[in-house]
């Protein structure tokens, strides 16, 4: 494949807009071709030099296009990724990558059978705080991990209008859309659990689909809780780390995304980079002296997904999202359920390894 990789989008949401389009049309090795609005021209308004497509078909059978990104709604990613490998083209899924895993099963063997690159936007391992966080347990300045909590809470007392994610629908709730990123980031972090214990609710009154999880995996020694919810009005730490000599506790929300939300481009000096504040702090021993201290964030940059990703795809470099990990989290996500409706601990059967760090 040639510089730059041709690209055509599906879809024009939030997702597109805000995570994908600020980099792919920032970096060198990305050429924007064609989207995928089935009821409007809007992204013409912006990037008048593409071509808007109308059908998946007419978008996934342009000679011109060598990857396709998928961003429309959950329901359409097995269809719209089948469709786009049918056609000879590589392929991006936003995360979730598909609603059950005998879907994600599929892609997988057709993917491999017609030799193109498929991989899930795991963009949540690009955040300052995942980032240091590995750095953290990497260098073992904390011992062995005992108890890992993730948290990714908001505040959304109210129904948010014309939102699919809402919705009673495969594939839609927190869930799916959060969950994703958690179940993720305590895989690439830790492997493959043991036992999976959940509980999913509908806390909200006007709720339709899942706007609560908590969930509980099983490593033996270490323990991953993983918690999501729509009506916390004053978040606690988002990260809390205790191993077998200190503690990590860190607050705060990773700045890329707010920044993406109001138009600034990820070329800016320090893109990513966390403000002092926000730095989690760091309790241990180290060497029998005890540290108390704020430890310095890792900048985050979400474009480093797609320049891993123009490494696969230009120079045969190994993919480090790999379709795997998207079964994977969507695995979970099936055994949190059947966890939820039995009320008991299940194991976490049927998984693919190697882990995925």
């Amino acid at each position: 494949m040639q510089t730059p990789i041709r690209v055509g989008l599906v879809g024009y949401g939030i997702a597109a807009q805000v995570m994908h389009l600020p980099f792919l049309t920032t970096m060198k090795e990305y050429l924007l071709v064609s989207i995928l609005e089935r009821h409007n021209n809007h992204s013409k308004e912006k990037y008048p030099f593409i071509t808007v497509a109308k059908t998946i078909e007419e978008l996934v059978c342009n000679p011109g296009i060598d990857l396709v990104v998928i961003t429309s709604p959950n329901d359409t990613h097995f269809d719209y990724a089948q469709k786009a490998l049918l056609a000879g083209k590589h392929v991006v899924l936003e995360k979730p990558f598909t609603i059950t895993s005998s879907d994600a099963t599929k892609l997988i063997a057709l993917a491999t059978r017609t030799n193109l690159v498929l991989s899930v936007f795991h963009n949540r391992r690009y955040v300052a705080d995942f980032l240091t966080i590995k750095k953290l347990l990497k260098e073992k300045l904390l011992g062995e991990v005992v108890e890992f909590e993730a948290h990714y809470d908001r505040y959304r007392p109210e129904q948010k209008p014309n939102a699919w994610r809402e919705e009673n629908k495969p594939g839609s709730g927190i869930l799916y859309d959060l969950g994703s990123h958690l179940i993720d980031q305590a895989l690439y972090l830790f492997g493959l659990p043991q036992t999976i214990t959940a509980h999913v609710r509908l806390q909200r009154p006007h709720a339709r689909t899942n706007d609560y999880f908590d969930l509980r995996l099983d490593y033996g020694f270490t323990k991953v809780i993983l918690k999501a919810c729509m009506l916390v009005r004053e978040p606690g730490p988002r990260y809390m780390i205790h191993d077998t000599e200190g503690s990590f506790i860190k607050f705060g929300e990773d700045p890329q995304e707010a920044m993406l939300k109001t138009g600034v481009l990820p070329t800016i000096p320090h893109w990513g980079e966390e403000p002092e504040q926000q730095w989690g702090l760091l309790h241990t021993a180290i060497e029998g002296k005890i540290i108390r201290e704020k430890y310095p964030s890792l900048p985050g940059n979400f474009g480093w997904y797609y320049k891993n990703l123009s490494e696969t795809l230009l120079h045969g470099a190994t993919l480090k999202e790999r379709p795997e990990h998207g079964y994977n989290a969507i695995r979970l996500i099936e055994l949190a359920s059947e966890s939820n409706q039995k009320k008991c601990s299940v194991k976490c059967t049927g998984l693919i390894g190697p882990p995925s760090g």
